[in-house]
């Protein structure tokens, strides 16, 4: 029935169908092969009407005999995938995007004027009003290697935030080789010029980490990577601690960049480095507190700014910068 009715609708449209024999068809009702012959003749002009009825009458024909054909799709018409076009439409979007990173490098940074960056104290580098803003960052846990922990992201009430929440669970995998587990993470994927190129975030005008986040009481540990080409240091990351108070009131976070420790694996390493700021590549927060079951953490906005009251360059002295003869 599906294909007499398929094939009724396109011959409708070249005007290639001749009436239906009811009894070629004794399937097919008889007010159905009535409305398809009357619907395939020529309306016929009563005698007596003027030539201009008749031409009136035959636009207002065509016009509809336009309309049905645009309304309906031939069974045969199938939608045409060109590769070409996607190819030559994806090298435009790239081209333009290197042609607004050109037009940018000689303006200013964001097309704004650089004496207007580098008089700025402050700066908004990731907010969550929308979806794409979520789409800038990742989730991940211990599941990953066999573990049970969970971990969602998602926007917040009214769309002014964004929440990360799940079940953390410290039950070592039974795999017979991982003895310890329990982590979530949220970590900002990596911002991508024309032609997929890796770009970095230059904060070295700024000293200073500024968050402004709402948990549940439990510790978090924020980590920054390099963008760095140094292989021994190409799997590092500087990390420090994020403690949240808890309760239904927002908090704001300030963590000076000189008190990021130098890190491999979630260990402190002996050998301390100062964070490249010209060259930062991600952010990310961790919850690895051993604490079994629920958490939440809602951001606000994550940003930097230059805080004039603190004059620390470097934390730790255990660095060969600072203390060369420790690494003789």
């Amino acid at each position: 029935m599906a294909l007499v009715l398929k094939f009724l609708n396109g011959t409708y449209i070249f005007r290639k169908c001749p009436k239906p024999n009811v009894a070629s068809c004794p399937f097919l009702g008889t007010h159905f092969v009535d409305y398809c012959s009357s619907s395939l003749q020529k309306p016929v002009a009563a005698p007596g009407k003027t030539s201009s009825q008749r031409n009136s009458e035959g636009d207002l024909q065509g016009h509809h005999q336009r309309e049905v054909a645009l309304d309906i799709t031939s069974p045969e018409e199938k939608p045409l995938i060109s590769f070409d076009k996607a190819i030559k439409d994806e090298i435009k979007d790239q081209l333009r995007r290197l042609k607004d990173d050109i037009v940018n490098h000689w303006i200013g940074p964001e097309g704004r004027p650089l004496h207007e960056v580098l008089l700025e104290q402050a700066k908004v580098v990731w907010q969550f009003r929308g979806k794409e803003d979520l789409d800038k960052w990742m989730v991940t846990s211990d599941k990953t290697i066999g573990g049970r922990s969970e971990v969602f992201l998602k926007m917040g009430r009214n769309n002014q935030s964004a929440l990360l929440y799940g079940t953390l669970s410290s039950e070592a995998p039974k795999d017979g080789e991982s003895g310890r587990s329990g982590y979530c993470a949220m970590i900002s994927r990596i911002p991508r010029g024309p032609f997929e190129r890796k770009r970095a975030y230059d904060w070295s005008q700024f000293n200073t980490l500024y968050l402004r986040v709402r948990g549940d009481g439990r510790p978090w540990m924020v980590n920054i990577r390099e963008d760095t080409d140094i292989m021994q240091r190409k799997n590092q990351m500087y990390s420090y601690f994020m403690f949240t108070r808890g309760g239904p009131y927002w908090q704001e976070v300030k963590i000076p960049f000189s008190k990021f420790f130098y890190s491999n694996q979630g260990r402190i390493r002996d050998a301390q480095y100062q964070l490249l700021l010209d060259k930062i590549s991600s952010i990310g927060f961790t919850l690895a507190d051993k604490v079994d079951g629920p958490f939440f953490l809602e951001i606000d906005f994550i940003g930097v700014f230059t805080d004039p009251a603190h004059t620390e360059e470097f934390a730790y002295e255990n660095s060969p910068e600072l203390n060369p003869r420790l690494f003789k």
